[in-house]
């Protein structure tokens, strides 16, 4: 009995030894703790056990950050290095070279001493002012001489030595206030508080007269002879097979009438005056004073006529002085005037300056807009040389009465006006083309001509 309960008793044998050791021991005798929260994880397993979106977030913002600092590095060192990457006052320093140059030199310069001897830098002269530009002039008996006042002209004498003494006084005090620099140029002392217009004062411009006094021929240029020599070659031409008639056929070596008025001929004197060629001009001038009779039964074109016959005519008369063109200028122009004999005061398009009669076309009643308004300025100048202001007040009046009509769009205006009613007709039709083009230029000429005092 007593063996059995001892048997039972007694604890199961085991096959392994536990010991219990307490934590602070365990923590002292070796610093080992097992616990999860302690156990040591690498930067590559962090990195894959984070999220896609999260990695994206932390890589856009390492790229974010390398590139401004990229750039404020670049922003904030320049300033701060040279170009030969040595601090400044070492290159302030360097010495020179004779006969070499620097491949990177320095970005300011040298100081100057206080000690540094002046006169070892040679003197510079001071410098010629600049010569004014040149203008070209044309021949000056190309120019119109305008009555003299009573004023003497100064001579280019006068004007040359009043220059001479200005500019003698300019560099006298230029050498005063002129400073040597560390390398010997010569530095202003107030180069950049005074513009140079300032300082020095200018001879007075001579008036046109006397400039014109003063300015010599100027010899041709190829371009202005290679011009002179294309229109003698068109005129040589005109000259042997059409003249005195309207137009030359090249081709055909013949010619074709528009009025048999010579139309060539006249549109084409104050260029032969301009370009210098005396004997064709003098040869032109001969027969418009034999042989151009405005007393004929033809009908002309009263656009036509007027910027080609009157208009050539007043031109050639401005630049020659010759009293010969504004006679015929006045003759044609009062040939024309019946064209203005309408019931609206809008001219017909057509005149017959042998009856003293007008018509509009055959096949219409309208008047093109840029035949009647295009007209002003060559009747404009006739009233104004000779003192007859009918001609100026009948061209003033369309363009009085075009301003008050109805039917544009914006300034715009339609291409066709009625002579007997003054409206404008084809409504709706606009064009910056032929028959409404011209309407737009003359406004602006018109507006020059009249001193830009005009403001209908």
């Amino acid at each position: 009995m007593y063996s059995a309960a001892a048997a039972a008793s007694s604890p199961p044998r085991r096959d392994f030894i536990s010991v219990t050791l307490s934590p602070e021991e365990a923590v002292g005798v070796s610093g080992y703790n097992n616990s999860k929260a302690w156990r040591r994880r690498s930067c590559w397993r962090k990195w894959k056990q984070l999220s896609r979106l999260q990695r994206s977030v932390i890589l856009f913002v390492f790229a974010f950050l390398a590139v401004c600092g990229v750039i404020s590095y670049t922003s904030l060192g320049e300033p701060w290095k040279s170009l030969t990457n040595k601090p400044l006052d070492e290159q302030r320093t360097e010495p020179e070279i004779p006969g070499l140059k620097l491949a990177n030199p320095a970005v300011l310069p040298a100081p100057q001493k206080a000690d540094a001897n002046l006169g070892d830098y040679p003197e510079l002269s001071p410098q010629k002012p600049p010569k004014p530009p040149h203008v070209r002039r044309g021949s000056s008996n190309l120019q119109i001489k305008p009555p003299r006042r009573d004023v003497r002209p100064k001579t280019r004498h006068d004007t040359s030595s009043v220059g001479q003494e200005l500019v003698q006084a300019d560099q006298n005090e230029k050498t005063e206030k002129s400073v040597i620099s560390w390398r010997g140029a010569v530095i202003e002392t107030d180069q950049s508080t005074e513009p140079p217009s300032s300082k020095i004062k200018e001879p007075e411009k001579p008036s046109s007269v006397e400039a014109e006094d003063q300015k010599e021929p100027v010899p041709i240029n190829d371009r202005q002879l290679a011009v002179i020599e294309a229109f003698r070659h068109a005129w040589k031409g005109y000259k042997e097979f059409s003249w005195g008639h309207d137009e030359l056929k090249p081709l055909s070596k013949s010619y074709s009438e528009w009025f048999g008025l010579g139309l060539t001929l006249i549109d084409a004197l104050d260029t032969m005056w301009i370009l210098g060629l005396k004997e064709e001009f003098e040869e032109a001038r001969k027969w418009v004073a034999n042989d151009l009779v405005f007393d004929k039964n033809v009908d002309v074109n009263l656009f036509e006529s007027t910027i080609r016959i009157l208009g050539g005519l007043l031109s050639t008369y401005h630049l020659s002085g010759d009293s010969l063109f504004l006679e015929k200028a006045k003759d044609i122009g009062n040939r024309l005037m019946p064209a203005f004999k309408t019931p609206s005061k809008i001219p017909y398009s057509d005149v017959n300056i042998g009856r003293g009669t007008a018509h509009p076309p055959r096949w219409t009643s309208d008047s093109t807009v840029a035949e009647v308004t295009s007209i002003q300025l060559e009747f404009r100048e006739l009233s104004r040389l000779t003192g007859d202001e009918k001609f100026q007040k009948a061209v003033d009046e369309v363009m009085k009465h075009v301003h008050t009509l109805s039917g544009k769009n914006d300034g715009l205006v339609p291409m066709f006006i009625n002579t007997n009613s003054g409206q404008f007709t084809h409504l709706g039709v606009y064009t910056l083309g032929a028959r409404a083009d011209s309407y737009y230029e003359y406004l602006l000429k018109q507006w020059i001509q009249g001193g830009k005092k005009e403001n209908e």
